[in-house]
């Protein structure tokens, strides 16, 4: 992997650390309050269902073959543990989208040292409010057919041995997509251009993605790393050279 893959766990410490500035504090109660009770939702069901859960993904293996659900279970496990991820990563930025949006062209504006500490205005989240969602809309067409035939392919026995991998590198080009998103959105950048953009920067793109998805898998640390998030692929965007000549204002 080329040295340049290695900034991007950078810029997800460096989006930490920017959020949490008393500047950009207030921009983030409001995604994390909505992630938040998304979250505890998503894991009273997971905790309820799991095991019917893992029993529906499971093989029915003849009896000579019965010592192979010893090593498969621990994979069933982790296919459930990437589909309920997956499933509260997509809900959770479907219903803070505005918010995320709102949050990354504050961001871009104290990365581009336009502002240090930009004012809060309701009126102009609400204006972005159409648009983000259209953007959210246009997300889930692009990945529902994708997530759909891992789908398949998760209940087709022996075949489905490799959904748990394909699952999690499939996981790991949406986190990158997902975030970056929000401030090519905010510069009116087209979904095509965003997507050739990002395929431009192919590993610091997947680095980016790997680091965001490996720590929204840790429990209570994943809701304050989706503004996080946000946050580190502006800084993503704005210094591997996304314009900032368009960015949306209200």
């Amino acid at each position: 992997m080329p040295i340049a893959a290695l900034s991007g766990p950078q810029y997800l410490r460096e989006g930490l650390k920017l959020i949490l500035s008393p500047g950009l504090r207030l921009f983030v109660i409001l995604p994390l309050s909505v992630n938040l009770l998304v979250f505890l939702g998503l894991i009273y069901l997971a905790m309820r269902q799991f095991g019917n859960w893992v029993d529906a993904f499971m093989p029915n293996l003849p009896e000579w073959l019965i010592f192979l659900e010893y090593i498969l279970w621990p994979l069933f496990v982790a296919l459930v543990v990437l589909m309920v991820f997956f499933t509260f990563t997509l809900l959770a930025n479907i219903i803070a989208a505005p918010f995320n949006g709102f949050l990354a062209e504050k961001v871009e504006m104290v990365a581009r040292g336009e502002d240090s500490s930009p004012p809060f205005s309701w009126s102009e989240l609400l204006a972005m409010l159409p648009r983000t969602i259209g953007r959210e809309a246009r997300k889930l067409a692009y990945f529902a057919p994708r997530a759909l035939a891992l789908l398949v392919l998760s209940f087709i026995p022996l075949v489905n041995i490799v959904a748990a991998p394909l699952w999690l590198l499939f996981g790991i080009w949406m986190m990158a997509v997902q975030y970056i998103d929000y401030p090519a959105d905010n510069n009116k950048m087209s979904w095509s251009e965003m997507m050739s953009w990002l395929r431009g920067r192919r590993w610091k793109s997947l680095s980016f993605g790997a680091a965001t998805y490996a720590a929204l898998l840790v429990p209570v640390l994943n809701l304050l790393i989706m503004p996080a998030a946000v946050a580190g692929a502006t800084l993503f965007w704005v210094r591997e050279g996304g314009s900032g000549q368009s960015i949306a204002r209200s």
